[in-house]
């Protein structure tokens, strides 16, 4: 029997682009051997301040707001280990100063003037979680005087869900006086950052252009630890020791508009985090507003847009009260770019038609689970037009929001959520010891808090055509979309591959190359760009076919410098796995509210004409017929099809049609009053429950599992309309479907539906 360490995956990769037109680059791998080597991702988001002389301080005053979140262990109960805040620290040479917090949990100063010349102060009292906090050490170079403090600031909206009662106060206010003999800190050439210290000046690694397009020139970036866990707010440092009244003033001041002008002379930086934001809180440029302008980059993109220290709830976005949202999250395995050298180049053949390929991976040509991996990218069609009249969109910001969710092994409710024990495969594993991979939106970080951003520039070990995922009975998101493209191409239809890039970045002008626009099964995650191309498509006479359940459903922001980056803040409404912090529902990537469409008025049945109503994680059923599939606008669709036999009770998800997600037909959520409802599914099993936006309260029995006479919303529904200029849209409502496909050599009446829609569709002037 293998061991685990011998079951984990030992090769995997990701490209720089994930859809491309023939002619152009993809860094991968194509039928060559190639020499492997070992590139780690250097997870935890930071601000860095490059290093510059006036940071190497003598005396000094380091002060900030903090807002910890695992001063002394996570979640799991497992010691985080000391943890740095503000430092020009090298932790392999031990020099340099910095604020951190200390194994026990305590605010602590460290001087380094090498190994064996190393001393720490600290304040002897523990930082709480989730408590903001006044923090401030300063060191005297002449007198030797060491002073420290922390001092609990707490009202009872900014701590979100913390404590707003601390008393006695005493168990973790604290404030200490030393006196040593240690001369100031040795100078260093490593940076100035936060939440982090540094572990190798030079990672041999750089940021620059994309969402670092401000900058001249790319930067170099260190390898980091220490990482730190929480918020961090008006950091300021100063080359001299200050009293507290000082500390006081400079803290009383985002950046340096009430300094007197006696105290101005003394500040290095002043980190003014609120600077940009109202304008721009997707922007990694951090600010210094003192008289240097030491200013610094965001790196694996710390949360912005986040609660401050003086936050009232007065406001609820960032754009309408940046001053109470002046502090930035940092998170000890967020990933915003593996920043992996590239190992190969493939250029796409002119010739190459549009589609879904990988890059084939093994170690000495092993096809065993844990020595081969797929690298998955698309092909659009050339830039000189469509060569299809059909065209299928990936869901790729779908794929990022499940990203590496290892909920395999993580999920405390995964096999209530499934009935099943779920399958561990060599990436789950890997996952699981490597949680520097970065996560996906449907898990949290270390601390607590739901992952809000997630990127396509690292290896996504569960977007891979052999990838069984606990929430499917088989297939879930890219690989059981496979399913579609495999029908597609089986049954003889030319059609271009798409991605939601694509659609985000040139909108309804690159559907309306199209006659028909195809959805895989599980388009959940959409942008307000797409959203506005899809409704203008299907109005200006596109024929739109939801092959698909549960879509449109949460609002995806992607990055505006970077399409590979989304952003996902969900709200206190809708079937999700976390909820945001209070105060912090707008997202940071385009300062609007995040959370369920439906929430901002754009509910997915005024587009699909259905709306997400139950899901149940197991096994399938199938549809019957309903009368309008009789109708003369509609029966022509069911050309092959009995009244009576039931469709789609067989399939490669779960056995049948109609599963996992369910959307329904209804007129008080948008269903256009015209719509037909084609069929129905029956026969769902007790696993299905409601969705919880239509729970407005609990009790015992109000809302049953089950379909029928228990739970008449538990159900799938074919639903079937027309749009201006000779426009339709036809949806089967549920994320099961596409697994019927090819079924019996693709001899079976969903597959029948689809063609005769798809023929129809194809056809031109108005439908029957």
């Amino acid at each position: 029997m293998a061991t685990t360490q011998q079951m984990l995956l030992r090769i995997t990769g990701y490209t720089d682009r994930c859809s491309v037109r023939p002619g152009e680059l993809v860094r991968s791998a194509v039928n060559k051997r190639y020499r492997g080597r070992h590139q780690p991702v250097h997870a935890g988001s930071y601000v860095m301040v490059p290093h510059d002389p006036r940071l190497d301080v003598q005396s000094f005053t380091l002060c900030a707001y903090v807002y910890p979140t695992t001063p002394e262990v996570d979640t799991e109960g497992v010691a985080v280990g000391t943890q740095a805040i503000l430092s020009k620290w090298n932790a392999k040479t031990n020099t340099g100063y910095g604020l951190f917090i200390n194994e026990r949990g305590e605010l602590a100063l460290k001087i380094g003037r090498g190994r064996g010349d190393v001393v720490e102060y600290s304040t002897r009292k523990p930082l709480f979680r989730k408590v903001w906090y006044k923090v401030a050490a300063t060191f005297d170079a002449v007198t030797g005087e060491v002073r420290i403090w922390q001092t609990p600031f707490v009202t009872m909206t900014n701590g979100g869900h913390g404590m707003s009662l601390l008393h006695p106060i005493d168990d973790t206010a604290g404030s200490a006086r030393y006196r040593t003999a240690t001369r100031g800190p040795r100078a260093t050439d490593c940076p100035l950052l936060f939440a982090a210290s540094t572990e190798q000046t030079d990672s041999g690694r750089s940021v620059g252009g994309a969402h670092y397009g401000h900058l001249a020139k790319p930067w170099p970036i260190p390898v980091h630890t220490q990482k730190y866990n929480g918020k961090i707010e008006r950091a300021k440092l100063a080359n001299r020791a200050l009293s507290a009244a000082d500390v006081e003033l400079l803290l009383a001041s985002a950046g340096m508009e009430n300094v007197p002008g006696e105290l101005r002379g003394a500040i290095v930086g002043a980190w003014d985090f609120a600077a940009n934001i109202a304008a721009d809180a997707a922007s990694t440029h951090i600010v210094d507003a003192g008289p240097n302008r030491l200013h610094g980059i965001g790196v694996n993109l710390p949360v912005r847009g986040v609660t401050g220290f003086n936050w009232s709830s007065d406001f609820m976005s960032f754009r309408h009260g940046p001053h109470e949202y002046g502090a930035i999250h940092f998170h000890d395995e967020s990933v915003d770019d593996a920043r992996w050298a590239p190992s190969f180049t493939f250029k796409v053949p002119a010739n190459l038609p549009s589609g879904v390929y990988a890059a084939r991976l093994r170690v000495d040509d092993s096809d065993s689970p844990e020595c081969e991996d797929y690298v998955p990218f698309f092909v659009r069609p050339p830039a000189d037009g469509p060569r299809a009249r059909i065209a299928l969109v990936i869901a790729m910001h779908s794929y990022l929001a499940y990203a590496n969710d290892n909920l395999s092994v993580n999920s405390v409710i995964a096999q209530l959520l499934t009935g099943q024990v779920p399958l561990l495969q060599p990436g789950d594993l890997l996952l699981n010891k490597e949680r520097g991979y970065g996560l996906g939106t449907y898990t949290s970080y270390r601390d607590g808090w739901g992952v809000n951003i997630s990127s396509r520039l690292r290896p996504i070990l569960n977007m891979r055509p052999k990838y069984v995922h606990v929430l499917s009975p088989s297939l879930w998101q890219f690989n059981a979309d496979l399913h579609l493209v495999d029908w597609l191409y089986e049954s003889g239809y030319d059609v271009d591959i798409l991605v939601d890039e694509d659609v985000q970045r040139e909108g309804v002008s690159l559907l309306n190359r199209y006659r028909i626009v195809l959805t895989g099964h599980h388009p959940e995650y959409i942008s307000e760009q797409q959203m506005q191309a899809y409704q203008d498509y299907q109005q200006q006479g596109g024929r739109f076919m939801y092959l698909a359940a549960n879509g449109f459903y949460w609002i995806c922001q992607p990055h505006p410098e970077n399409p590979n980056i989304v952003e996902v803040r969900k709200g206190d409404n809708g079937t999700r796995a976390w909820t945001i912090s209070p105060g912090e529902y707008c997202n940071a990537f385009d300062g609007k509210h995040g959370g369920l469409w439906r929430v901002r008025g754009r509910v997915m049945s005024k587009l699909l004409g259905v709306t997400f109503t139950s899901f149940g994680l197991t096994y399938s059923s199938y549809y019957r017929r309903a009368p309008d599939s009789e109708l003369p606008e509609c029966k022509w669709m069911f050309k092959g099809i009995g009244r009576d036999e039931p469709i789609g009770n067989f399939g490669l998800v779960g056995d049948g049609a109609a599963g996992l997600e369910l959307d329904r037909y209804d007129l008080e959520l948008g269903t256009p009053h015209r719509a037909y409802l084609l069929a129905h599914s029956e026969g769902h099993s007790d696993m299905f429950v409601s969705v919880t936006e239509e729970s407005t309260f609990n009790a015992r029995g109000y809302i049953p599992g089950g379909t029928g006479d228990n739970n008449p919303r538990t159900r799938a529904d074919i639903v079937y309309y027309k749009t201006p200029n000779d426009g339709a849209v036809f949806s089967v409502g549920s994320m099961s479907w596409c697994g019927s496909l090819s079924h019996n050599a693709y001899d079976n009446n969903v597959s029948r539906l689809m063609k005769n829609v798809i023929d129809g569709f194809l056809k031109n002037g108005p439908l029957p």
